[in-house]
């Protein structure tokens, strides 16, 4: 078995994350970038959607999570995005980077990032 990546960089949605009420009453943008781990040789051969993953429907869950029930931490927020791209079975490992750029610090900064890794067992 290959493996080959599914790499989506750049999806923006706005969300209510953070520990500060300023951050949870007025939100903020968030930048997901996932790289999808998986054997992309079937689809290669075949040509059809349905024998990989569809980036357009992650992103469309990626933005749910995003923009969904808030939490304090982007770790938190990292690790539900990561779980949305092993949803599906053909993924062997997810890697999520959550950029905060406009964190709350009171220095100049260009971004403030979480990234987790997961694979299934044996991957």
């Amino acid at each position: 078995m290959s493996i080959d990546t599914i790499t989506l960089t750049g999806l923006r949605a706005r969300g209510w994350h953070g520990v500060y009420d300023l951050e949870r009453t007025q939100g903020q943008e968030f930048v997901v970038d996932a790289v999808l781990e998986l054997d992309l040789s079937v689809a290669a051969s075949s040509d059809q959607l349905s024998d990989t993953v569809d980036y357009g429907k992650l992103a469309e869950k990626l933005v749910e999570v995003v923009t969904g029930p808030p939490v304090h931490l982007i770790e938190t927020l990292t690790s539900r995005l990561v779980e949305v791209c092993l949803v599906d079975p053909r993924v062997a490992a997810a890697t999520v980077t959550v950029h905060k750029p406009k964190a709350p610090i009171d220095h100049e900064f260009a971004d403030v990032a979480v990234t987790q890794r997961r694979s299934r067992a044996g991957s």
